[in-house]
């Protein structure tokens, strides 16, 4: 894939969303108190499993430690391999590693082409989660191979600046800058300038949720879709899943916590919309949705919550959340009926999504 030259987003675009107001997340919730909810089998393997690696909780680590420490994904590989299944990823048709040019450097990015043919196919930005500190495209590899093949589209899944090196909005602008090139080449790869979709887990989907702000607020053509996996929405740790799940494997509010002070330059960067999307106070005219959440997850009711604000403001939404799993569940296809289930459910919408964009 042969890269050129693309628009590069500015901090100060960035920070246009910086004069959002603030509106009130107070929810109600009748289970605020509730009982934490119990993994179903299939997700207690896996927290066995990585239990068993020796994982720790990032905020008993520094980020140079919280890197080398094994994943939710290599406790999926280590499950396999004891049920002897195959350890090898879902299979798609290509994959091409690419740079794309950044105000602050090249940003990694991998191309994953499905197993069907045909041309110009749809495109997705994916952005992987890990908390703006840990994660790259190796370790979310499973997710851009999933929907590569079940929304039958081309996935350009991009790495950032990461933090504490970088911090609040370098992720955000890198992911930015991604969505202007792949706007710009889409068609050079295969793909349609005309049906691009944005996707992201956990602080991938709030990054992915604002390139459909940051987009519509610069006038510059958006996503035809969003799909946001358990995203971070909020920097208020107090929700009624938080408190359900303050203790929670493989994230709970300390880890959060954690993460927050990596990648914040201050406690004050938390109430900007592009990282409380809650709190944005214009959300109409924003693509429709996807919105998927995980029961044992302290993002559980922020997503619920941004889901909601979205609808109220008259954006189509397909919101669910999946009882009896963790945040990180979506990428667990290999091991977990529910992420099948999922991987579905934002394939489906995917595809309908395209199909009403103009060709």
């Amino acid at each position: 894939m042969k890269l050129r030259n693309t628009l590069i987003v500015t901090s100060v675009a960035i920070c246009l969303l910086n004069a959002c107001a603030s509106v009130s997340n107070t929810t109600p919730d009748a289970n605020t108190q509730a009982a934490a909810p119990r993994p179903k089998p299939q997700m207690q393997a896996v927290l066995n499993e990585l239990a068993a690696l020796g994982a720790k909780p990032v905020a008993e680590l520094t980020p140079q430690q919280a890197r080398q420490q094994p994943t939710p994904a290599d406790a999926v590989k280590s499950l396999l391999k004891k049920q002897g299944k195959p350890l090898g990823p879902q299979p798609v048709a290509q994959v091409q590693d690419s740079v794309v040019p950044g105000r602050a450097g090249g940003i990694p990015i991998r191309a994953y082409w499905p197993r069907i043919g045909g041309a110009p196919l749809p495109v997705v930005l994916y952005v992987h989660g890990g908390g703006w500190v840990l994660a790259d495209l190796d370790t979310y590899d499973a997710t851009p191979r999933a929907i590569a093949n079940a929304a039958q589209a081309i996935v350009i899944s991009t790495h950032y600046r990461q933090a504490p090196e970088h911090r609040f909005p370098a992720a955000h602008e890198d992911v930015f800058t991604v969505y202007l090139w792949v706007r710009e080449n889409a068609a050079r790869f295969g793909g349609d300038p005309n049906r691009i979709a944005v996707m992201g887990e956990s602080a991938g989907g709030n990054m992915a949720a604002t390139v459909a702000l940051i987009a519509r607020d610069n006038k510059i053509p958006m996503p035809v879709h969003q799909v946001l996996v358990y995203p971070v929405a909020d920097n208020r740790m107090d929700t009624p899943s938080y408190q359900r799940n303050d203790d929670a494997k493989p994230l709970d509010r300390d880890d959060m916590r954690w993460f927050f002070n990596q990648y914040l330059r201050a406690p004050s960067d938390g109430d900007n919309g592009l990282i409380s999307l809650v709190d944005v106070v214009n959300l109409k005219g924003l693509p429709s949705a996807t919105v998927i959440t995980a029961e044992i997850d302290p993002l559980q009711s922020e997503g619920q919550r941004y889901a909601q604000r979205l609808q109220e403001a008259g954006v189509p939404v397909d919101y669910k959340n999946y009882s009896g799993v963790t945040h990180e569940f979506f990428g667990m296809t290999a091991v977990l009926d529910d992420a099948r289930a999922a991987v579905d459910q934002a394939a489906s919408d995917l595809r309908e999504s395209f199909e009403r964009a103009p060709r």
